[in-house]
């Protein structure tokens, strides 16, 4: 049964550090700029922007680097999957305003620097311009562009406080990007899916390393993570069977690779995506306290990173 996201709150809530920074006066205008980096998350934006480039060039057949981003309909492709995840992180922040202001409270934006019903503007023109942009291109491409959107939202404001809900959601989405210079061209390659289940199922461990890590802000707002319902141990469990599932996905390639004498390739997911893998768990298995969920959080960041990369040897 579908869900309708709960109403937008109308009053600004109170926050630690008070509320005097929403009001304008000298210097507000730096602040603003300087935090609006980290309220897209522009690092996670690049690795998208990457995501997409090595996709389209190296995974899918046709043109070179220099024609590829030169070319305007892979550009407008990007420009609207980037619009679109920068506006999910904003909505993202609007409805945990008070939940960062525990858990986060030195990169809170929104309520501190930004108002809270301007971020809901600019989250409504950075979708809209984005599904716009996609449904140019095509309307297969713009419906998809317009449930991940959609997605975003009822993650922000629903799906993330339900146990595995929300993880589940932010795995499918990372899929999708993945898929999105596929769906643009339909040429049918079965390395792109691979390189799309794989983020998923990273994906997912991620999400729920991170509502390991966020447990005491969520706890003291009523949300229903994965840890806070099943518990820690068994949130472990549980994302270890994800990252079980990742680990023999990441060894049948290899395997195959190593049968049809790609050396280099095998050898980067055994060494470089397999092995820290193997580390991940291992350090999952001893992680009780909340610096080391942070710390296995910025592993499966760079394991991502060495997944996407590991496209440069296919």
């Amino acid at each position: 049964m579908a869900t309708t996201p709960p109403p937008a709150p109308t009053s600004e809530p109170s926050l630690p550090g008070g509320g005097e920074e929403l009001l304008p006066g000298p210097g507000q205008a730096g602040r603003l700029a300087r935090a609006l980096p980290g309220l897209v998350r522009w690092p996670n934006l690049a690795i998208m922007l990457l995501s997409l480039v090595l996709v389209r060039v190296l995974l899918l057949p046709g043109q070179p680097l220099g024609a590829v981003l030169l070319a305007p309909r892979f550009g407008l492709l990007v420009l609207a999957a980037l619009l679109v995840a920068a506006a999910g992180y904003i909505i993202n922040d609007y409805y945990d305003v008070k939940i960062d202001a525990i858990n986060r409270p030195g990169r809170l934006v929104v309520g501190r620097v930004l108002r809270r019903r301007h971020a809901m503007l600019a989250h409504v023109l950075l979708s809209g311009l984005g599904v716009l942009l996609a449904m140019a291109l095509s309307c297969p491409l713009g419906f998809v562009t317009m449930g991940a959107a959609a997605l975003l939202w009822g993650y922000s404001a629903r799906f993330k406080r339900v146990a595995l809900v929300g993880n589940v959601s932010i795995g499918a989405l990372t899929a999708a990007l993945v898929l999105l210079p596929e769906l643009q061209l339909l040429t049918g390659r079965q390395a792109v899916w691979l390189y799309a289940l794989a983020a998923f199922l990273l994906t997912v461990v991620r999400e729920i390393v991170k509502d390991l890590e966020d447990m005491r802000g969520d706890a003291q707002h009523g949300c229903r993570t994965l840890p806070l319902v099943w518990g820690v141990a068994r949130s472990k469990w549980v994302a270890g069977f994800f990252l079980g599932c990742l680990g023999l996905l990441v060894l049948g390639a290899a395997g195959q690779l190593l049968a049809w004498g790609r050396w280099p390739l095998a050898a980067w997911l055994l060494g470089l995506v397999l092995l820290p893998l193997l580390e991940l768990a291992r350090r999952l298995a001893r992680a009780d306290r909340r610096r080391h969920f942070r710390q296995l959080s910025a592993w499966c960041k760079g394991i991502m990173l060495a997944g996407i990369l590991s496209m440069l040897l296919v």
